[in-house]
């Protein structure tokens, strides 16, 4: 009988055992999801409060690496995720997503190269790459080239322009700067006489006058057309009389210089 009933109890220590070791086993399965994968979704382009909220229920967590300015697209967007959509990860995985900005970034005034004076197309290209937008609000007329920056407007008011820059401006990346531009037409100045003048300098004073020259008459043989000398234009000289400019002066040459002239 001792040694029957060492046996029995040999046998239920040892089933006592196998319980034992079957119960630490499917603990350690369930504490560590040993197997247990899950697949992830994707969370791109998704708010990432309710992004957050869903990936909670789904034993995820997800945490911002970074924030970043997209112009045109609201704040808290979800930009990226990783692992990315697909991968197999276990629960309570962090998930790590770049998200959009609230506030958008702001570029100074002063730190822009410099804009009046400068021609406007070559600045849009700039200015575009800043992603700050360009619009033209008017022309004015100005002696030297056109389509050169006269002025920038900005949020209602004046930033920059003949009297300076105000360094202290903040830009907005998405917005507008507007500008005033150069037109070298349409000013109303004094009428030139170029009655008495030889062609070549006649030529001279309506190009620097932002006068065009319209069609010439000769009268007699004219053998020098540059030293001809002007008896006539239209439309004619009068001391005070002012027109357009751009407008065409029609003139009259002869070769010889006329005796009124002399």
């Amino acid at each position: 009988m001792t040694i029957k009933r060492f046996f029995i109890h040999l046998l239920l220590m040892a089933a006592l055992l196998a319980v034992v070791f079957a119960a630490v086993l499917l603990w350690l399965r369930v504490y560590t999801n040993h197997g247990q994968k899950l697949e992830l979704t994707s969370y791109v382009g998704q708010n990432f409060e309710e992004a957050a909220s869903d990936a909670k229920k789904a034993s995820f967590k997800l945490i911002v690496k970074d924030s970043i300015h997209k112009v045109g697209q609201p704040g808290g967007v979800i930009l990226t995720q990783n692992p990315g959509a697909g991968n197999k990860v276990k629960e309570n995985r962090k998930i790590y997503v770049d998200v959009t900005k609230y506030n958008p970034d702001e570029i100074l005034l002063k730190n822009l190269s410099i804009l009046y004076g400068r021609q406007y197309t070559a600045k849009v290209e700039e200015l575009n790459s800043l992603e700050i937008k360009s619009n033209v609000k008017g022309y004015r007329y100005d002696i030297g080239e056109s389509d050169h920056i006269l002025e920038v407007w900005y949020d209602g008011r004046l930033v920059d322009g003949a009297s300076g820059r105000k360094s202290n401006v903040k830009i907005k990346k998405g917005d507008t700067l507007n500008f005033v531009l150069s037109e070298t037409k349409g000013a109303i100045v004094q009428i030139p006489d170029l009655v008495c003048q030889q062609f070549s300098t006649a030529n001279f004073i309506l190009d620097a006058s932002q006068f065009d020259l319209g069609s010439v008459e000769q009268v007699g043989a004219i053998t020098d057309v540059n030293t001809a000398y002007v008896i006539g234009q239209n439309p004619s000289y009068e001391d005070g009389r002012k027109i357009n400019t751009g407008t065409l002066i029609e003139i009259t040459i002869q070769q010889d210089q006329p005796e009124s002239c002399k």
